[in-house]
């Protein structure tokens, strides 16, 4: 039986201090992910705290007025001013429930309530403020909003809870105006540096004036508190995140727990013919890339379908583009996604045979670069198993279901430095970063009482 489940059967025990996480050896991510971060997270008895359903609805819909779009949806990009509003508004938020506020040199922001030991690192509860050009009111800030009411409730009630408590808001998690997703978990994490993210720059500006840097200065938030797990420590994180999918909702389940997270890259593909008169030239003559092109799309759907994989042609371009001459040149793009790295190598592989194949027997040839991939992720053991324990405690286990995220997260780079978890809440129609993403308070209300159980506040 895992602390977890002894913790869950027995609500009214008291925790040892000793087995609280700790960073003795914080520099090792190895050590990181040899404790049990939650076998002490609160001392004391589990509170029957209730959320307000209704204060973090209103909190949905104030917020979107920082980027509201004609449509319903949010176009609030990454360090604009709206942006700047909204960081405004949510430091604001949680000062007023006691928080002090840390602003690392990457503009994520760090609001933090003490714990009775406050010697520890704080529990972090993250997601994202930032939001695509066309997106909704859900994606990210709901995650944001979830902790600021975790901690408007332990405020109500009186209650302090063993770890701090730090509700995160990391900057261009989206990457839709800088050009990196999950940027500053990235180099909080140390998967990138400093000086690569502060350098990226802003897709508007094509002198490349305008960059990372130079916006956080103008809207105010370069901090000065180094983006490191090192020196700007978590005991763990936790995520609650909608789907962007529709798993949850066509299987009817209320709480999704998040596992980890598949195994996603893109290649550019680049097929070379030969221009010719579409009027004179026998189809039996051409070399046509357009034609090469468009039998390898179909192709690599139907090896990703074998390989019960995902595959997505999202840009395609052709030359010389011209009604009446066989395009030579196809440029197109392959996104490869599985829940297994060891198979999505493989479907690249065949990929790749498939279409120099394909090349061949069309009188072309085929150029494949492998320009950005991500290994699958897992999640830290213990904690699946206290949110899989806390959902089955408020979901029933019919209403709780083990996935593996399709998109990826600022959890996915925290997971390389502390014990991390996410909490999926389903979403309508498995719509997401699109004005008509929707999410019902009585979806995230369960997941918003999942993770409260998860923690163990």
């Amino acid at each position: 039986m895992s602390l977890c489940k002894s913790r869950m059967l027995r609500p009214r025990s008291i925790p040892t201090k000793s087995s609280v996480f700790s960073l003795s050896n914080r520099t090792s991510s190895l050590a990181l992910r040899s404790v049990r971060p939650f076998a002490a997270a609160a001392e004391g008895i589990i509170p029957p705290f209730r959320v307000n359903e209704k204060r973090l609805w209103e909190a949905i819909h104030h917020t979107a007025q920082w980027g509201a779009t004609p449509d319903g949806g949010i176009r609030r990009l990454a360090l604009t001013d709206l942006d700047k509003a909204v960081r405004e508004w949510f430091i604001s938020s949680v000062k007023s429930l006691g928080c002090s506020i840390k602003v690392d040199e990457m503009g994520s922001i760090f609001a933090t309530r003490p714990g009775t030991s406050s010697s520890l690192p704080p529990i972090g509860i993250g997601s994202h403020l930032d939001t695509q050009p066309a997106g909704g009111r859900y994606d990210g800030i709901l995650g944001v909003l979830a902790g600021i009411e975790v901690l408007r409730v332990l405020e109500e009630n009186g209650h302090k809870s063993y770890a701090p408590i730090a509700v995160i808001d990391w900057t261009n998690e989206e990457g839709a105006r800088f050009n990196t997703g999950m940027v500053s978990s990235g180099v909080w994490s140390g998967r990138y540096t400093l000086d690569f993210a502060h350098a990226l720059p802003a897709a508007e500006d094509k002198t490349n004036a305008m960059t990372f840097k130079s916006e956080l200065e103008r809207i105010g938030f370069l901090g000065t508190v180094p983006a490191s797990y090192q020196a700007n420590p978590l005991s763990s994180h936790f995520e609650l995140h909608i789907e962007q999918g529709p798993i949850l909702e066509d299987e009817a389940k209320k709480v999704g727990v998040v596992t980890g997270v598949q195994s996603m890259g893109w290649l550019i593909v680049t097929v070379h013919g030969e221009n010719q008169h579409s009027g004179t030239c026998p189809m039996a003559r051409r070399a046509c890339a357009l034609t090469s092109a468009a039998r390898m799309i179909s192709r690599v759907e139907e090896i990703a379908l074998a390989a019960r994989g995902l595959s997505t042609v999202g840009v395609i371009n052709s030359w010389p583009q011209s009604p009446a001459t066989v395009p030579h040149k196809v440029v197109f793009s392959v996104d490869l996604s599985h829940h297994s790295t060891e198979v999505r190598e493989a479907m690249i592989a065949d990929t790749t045979s498939e279409f120099a194949r394909i090349a061949h027997a069309n009188k072309c040839s085929v150029e494949i670069q492998d320009i950005w991939n991500s290994p699958a992720v897992q999640f830290h053991a213990d904690c699946i198993s206290c949110v899989r324990e806390a959902a089955i405690n408020v979901a029933g286990e019919d209403g709780v279901k083990e996935m593996v995220a399709g998109a990826r997260h600022d959890s996915v780079h925290t997971s390389d430095r502390v014990p991390t978890s996410m909490i999926f809440v389903p979403s309508k129609g498995g719509i997401s970063h699109n004005p008509d993403e929707f999410t019902s308070s009585e979806q995230w209300s369960v997941s918003l009482r999942v993770s409260t159980w998860s923690m163990n506040l």
